[in-house]
């Protein structure tokens, strides 16, 4: 007999991975880097390919997650890019002043 898998163990968010955001079980894969992916154009099946230790029923929770869950995430990435941001102007600015 076949044991089905309770979808709702494939996301799971805790503070001691990941700083708490939600992220696939058993993996140092966030929601938030399928998400990326998925909103650059791939697929279930490419996002698989590219990130080859998940299977389609994990990519399918992060993305069914992101979509019950659309702010949440949407405000994760908004902040990762403004860390990015903000450091590559740090960068940028350390560079200048090393060139003087």
């Amino acid at each position: 007999m076949l044991t089905a898998t309770n979808i709702g163990t494939l996301i799971t968010c805790s503070p001691d991975v990941g700083n708490g955001r939600p992220m696939i079980a058993g993996t140092r894969t966030s929601v938030s880097r399928v998400v990326v992916l998925y909103k650059q154009g791939a697929n279930a099946e490419e996002i698989t390919r590219r990130i080859s230790h998940l299977n389609l029923a994990q990519v399918y929770a992060a993305l069914a997650y992101y979509h019950a869950n659309r702010d949440q995430i949407e405000n994760e990435l908004a902040q990762a890019e403004a860390e990015y941001w903000s450091l590559a102007t740090l960068h940028s600015q350390k560079d200048k002043k090393e060139d003087e």
